[in-house]
Order: C-alpha cells, then structure tokens, then sequence
C-alpha cells in the first residue's frame, strides 16, 4: 500500500517542548564549543568520558536519581548514580591494583550484565582503553581482536571465557589478566589462570580519583568488519563524549526525567555510544534487558517500566512486525513519546507500522562506527519523509560528493544528484583513525571531507537519501539502482517479512536485479506468490529498476547488530569467498 510521502507533525503530537525545535535558528546558534561548556570537565583540567556521565551526577542533585536498572531472569537490579560511582570507582581500584596502566587496553566481553557496564565506566577513569565485544562472538573473532588490540585485560563470565577463551588462552601473548563475573554455568574459582571479580571488587576501595585524560587521549576501541580482510579497530577519544552529549539533547530528545531503552548490545558501537554514555550524560534512567529478543517480552518492557525513549534497529523492529499487530494491542505504551532507529536504513513501512500499531512514527537516523556517533536524523519536531535519513545534526556539515581522480571532491548542489555521502571534518567524534593501519585510514578523507562509502542524495528540502553503499550498488542496462529502494517497494508487500536485493552479473545488460524475501506466517512461498511480488515491485518501481529474479529464504544472513549481509548474498548465489563472516548472526 503505498502512504503519503511526508508525516506532518504538529505541536499537538508532541508529548513535551523538544530541545530542538526549530531547526534552522538551533544549527545557526550551534558551536562544538558551547557544547563543550554544557559538560563539567575534570577539576584539575582534561575530559574523562566516565567523569561526565557518572561523577558529574553523582557529586550533585542526581546522586540518588536511578541509572540503570537492570532485568534479568524473573528479577532486577537498580543502581543509583551514587551507587554507579562507587562501583566503577572499586573497578578502577582493581585494576590499578592489578598494575594496570592508563593507556593499556581492558576489553569486555559479556551479555548486558552489571560488570560489563562497571568494567566499561570504571576502565574509562582509570585512563584504559576499552574495547566491548559482542558475547556471541566464538573463540576466532574474540583472538583477532584481541590480538589487534593488544589486549592486558579480559572481564568475561565463566561460562564464556570456559567456552570460548580458554581454548584459545595460549594464543593471547599480551593477555595477563581475566577478571571473571559468576554465572550459574561455571564458578569462577574452579577456573584457573582467571581472578574472581566479585571478590576483587569487594576488596577494592570506593574512592577513586578520575586519571586526568585529555580529550585526544584514545577511550574507545570500536571493531568493524570490512566485506573481506580482517576487522578494523576504529580509534575513539574522550572528545567523544561532546558528540554524545550534542546527540542525546537533539537526536534523541533526552530530558532528565526520561526512562530510555537503548536494544543495541555494547558490543555494537551504538550499545556503547547510547546504551551506555549519551543517556548518562543526560541524567536518565536507562532500562537494560539481558534477555534475547522476544516480542512480548519488548511489548511488556515498554509498558511496564514506562519507557519514554525508545532506541532500537530495523531488524527488531521488522521483527515485531512480523509478530503481528494484534499481540502490541494487547499492551499500552501512555509514557513512548520518541521512537528511534539506527543500524540500517528503515524501510517507509516499518515508519507508518510505527505511527498506527505503537502511536508513533519511528525516527531514522544515520551514523557509523567512524563517526562515533548520529550525523544525520529526523528530529522529534520535524516532518518524516519515511524512507529518509533526514537532516544533519547542528554541528555537521553534509554533503553529496563525486571523488575526483586527483584526490578532491566535487559537490552536487543540484537537488536528488546521486554521489557519495562525505561530513565536513570537525566533529567530535570522529574516529582518530584504524589501529595500526594508518594507509586505510588516509583513504578515508578527501581534504577535509570525511568520505562515508555510502552513496546517498539530499532533496531539494535538505533531507539526506540513503542509496547504498558503493559496493551495493547495482548497474544494469547504465541504470544505477539502489538495493534499500528496491527492498522497500518489496516491504509493502502484505506476504514480505525481510527483503535483499543484490545485483547477479548479466552479459546483455551488465548486472539484473535479484531479490531474497523471507515471509511472514501464513504465506506459502510458491509460484504464485512470487509472481505476485515480482508484479507488485514492477509496478511500484518500473521494468528497468523492479527485480527480475526472486527467491524464497526461511531468514536472510544478518550481522548480529542487524544488518542484512547482501555481500554474503551475492557470495553464496554465485558461489563466491564469503571473507569476514565473525559478525554474522548464528545460523544465518
């Protein structure tokens, strides 16, 4: 069914005064530097991203303001910014105790449990660098990382260390600590080679002065996987934390009475960036579920603990579509007044779902681990094009770019010109460059535009377009077409649950469109159907872009942050080398 092109928004429709709500006076007023000034700073001098989020609220009125309040199986665990000091301080303590040194790096890897968000906070007073990594990760990807990093300290769970680090122990020559949190599965004492964190930090004092970091100092160590190669360690400093602040109040809307809901695990750098710092620096009260998925269950969180914010991915939220409509009736969300969604494009459909089954339209936004945090939105003030990116944050300068042979850019003014999507340097996040690679790193700047690998265009109202990534692309009969507009028209097919669409090599016309869906229950994937979706997407899209061949997939192959792997598509279609598969979603 096809929906208006815009979702108008009116003063009426918003549950409070949004921080930004005129946009053009907001980006004219904005400064990096006034930014800046909204954040304390430490006493003696420098920035420290755990001192702003946590000491920051903890030595003022917020003390006794809940932070994080944690479900687990059947129960729940709240800690107060007071109690979050103290415990991230006893961290810090541990590994000082431990002789570990400002600037070595502590990586985490563990579900969405307390110690992870201890270990994370406290590691970033102490000076360490941090690297989370995702906990379904096996015991290949978790040594490449490792090893790239240079990795002193392990916090993990005794079940996953036993699992998938201890088999792979001798081959982490710069690994001297493991610091183990208990877990039904395997007592930390009964594994040798490894300290009990539990007792380390009951031991440790509670009192710790920040390390007096400086705002290039390297806080964050954020992997990301190419399509082949080995993964890239994009490179954060504390400057970060004024990216994440600017982003909270604008992106996201965070006032200090807000219950906020970020799905993304940590070991994504959106689990990080708005999972862990963004709602902390805005005094909130973030809601983190250890379980996996399940429909219901993210209905009733919604509901019962009365999220204001809500922070989530595509994947997800195609996924509860899935589920049907009838199973979000049966529960009320009065207290969702902003819905946000990142990882990968959101298709038109999922927008609308949003306004009819949840009451509020979903925000896309986009950004990448290099950015360190959200470029581009669509702000809780402004109208929707469903399908958009929308606009760039006060702050960053966007634009469409051509590469030039030379090593310059030209721009493209003209409105819907498609090129590459490049940010003008000067944000505070941005990534300071890859780990020990330094070349990849140059590659990624044209003077001083910043080139994002995306291909994209900007409408005549300003709105940004996501098109696909450069490799994405496809070319058929000298037609350049994007695979997300082509799995977009696929979408709002009643019968589709997910769509790929990949370009299959043809010698007449260069590349044919081919397209993966898997269904929603209650849909036969037979001859009939998919005659109908190939009908349904040529008159949505015409002959030269609608896709010539369908296939039928029980779910297609995604990362485990969410984003549909068309390279691994295209790889196993034409029997090709599937290169990096450690992020790819188990038995995808």
């Amino acid at each position: 069914m096809q929906r208006p092109a815009i979702i108008r928004k009116t003063t009426a429709e918003l549950a409070r005064p949004p921080h930004l709500a005129d946009y053009a006076a907001t980006c004219r007023a904005f400064t990096w530097d006034a930014a800046r000034r909204e954040l304390a700073g430490l006493p003696g001098g420098g920035l420290n991203i755990a001192y702003e989020a946590v000491e920051r609220h903890a030595l003022g009125t917020r003390r006794d303001q809940v932070a994080f309040r944690f479900l687990g199986a059947g129960a729940r665990r709240e800690l107060s910014y007071g109690e979050l000091s103290a415990l991230t301080s006893r961290f810090a303590n541990v590994l000082r105790g431990l002789g570990v040194a400002r600037d070595e790096r502590v990586f985490v890897l563990a579900g969405r449990i307390p110690e992870l968000y201890l270990a994370v906070l406290g590691s970033l007073k102490a000076g360490c660098v941090v690297s989370p990594l995702f906990s379904a990760f096996g015991p290949e990807p978790i040594a490449t990382r490792l090893n790239l990093g240079a990795g002193a300290v392990l916090v993990t769970t005794a079940s996953l260390y036993r699992r998938k680090v201890e088999p792979i122990r001798a081959q982490l020559p710069t690994l001297r600590h493991v610091l183990l949190a208990a877990d039904d599965d395997a007592p930390p004492a009964a594994l040798p080679g490894t300290l009990e964190l539990a007792a380390l930090m009951a031991q440790a004092d509670e009192h710790f002065d920040t390390v007096p970091t400086q705002p290039e100092d390297l806080a964050l160590l954020h992997f990301t996987s190419g399509t082949t190669g080995t993964p890239k360690g994009a490179m954060h400093v504390h400057e970060a934390v004024v990216t994440h602040w600017a982003t909270g109040r604008y992106a996201l809307d965070l006032h200090a009475d807000d219950v906020f809901w970020c799905t993304a695990d940590p070991g994504w750098v959106t689990g990080t960036s708005y999972g862990i710092v963004a709602p902390l620096l805005h005094g909130v009260t973030s809601v983190i579920d250890e379980a996996d998925f399940d429909a219901e269950r993210w209905y009733r969180i919604l509901q019962d603990e009365a999220v204001s914010v809500w922070y989530t991915a595509p994947t997800a939220i195609r996924m509860l579509m899935k589920a049907g409509p009838e199973l979000a009736r049966r529960y009320r969300f009065p207290r969702l007044r902003f819905v946000a969604s990142v990882g990968e494009p959101l298709n038109p459909e999922a927008v609308w779902w949003g306004a009819e089954v949840l009451g509020r339209p979903i925000h896309d936004n986009w950004w990448q681990t290099e950015t360190g945090g959200i470029m581009i939105a669509n702000f809780p003030a402004l109208d929707i094009k469903p399908g958009s990116m929308g606009l760039p944050l006060p702050g960053v300068e966007a634009a469409i770019v051509r590469p030039r042979a030379d090593g310059g850019v030209d721009l493209l003014t003209k409105p819907d010109e498609e090129g590459e999507l490049a940010l003008k340097r000067g944000w505070p996040a941005m990534l300071r460059g890859y780990l020990g690679n330094e070349a990849r790193y140059r590659k990624c700047f044209a003077g001083d535009w910043y080139l994002t690998g995306d291909l994209a265009r900007r409408d005549a109202d300003g709105y940004f377009w996501f098109v696909g990534r450069s490799d994405d692309v496809i070319k058929s009969a000298g037609h350049l077409i994007g695979p997300f507009e082509v799995e977009s028209a696929l979408m709002e097919h009643p019968a589709v649950a997910e769509a790929g669409v990949i370009g299959k090599p043809d010698a007449v016309v260069g590349e044919v469109v081919k397209a993966f869906v898997s269904l929603k229950p209650g849909f036969v994937p037979d001859e009939a159907l998919r005659l109908a979706l190939l009908g349904h997407a040529r008159k949505r899209l015409g002959a030269a872009v609608a896709p010539k061949e369908i296939d039928f997939l029980p779910t297609l192959p995604r990362t485990r942050s969410g984003k549909i792997m068309r390279r691994l598509l295209k790889a196993r279609e034409l029997g090709l080398p599937e290169g990096d598969t450690s992020t790819l979603e188990a038995g995808a």
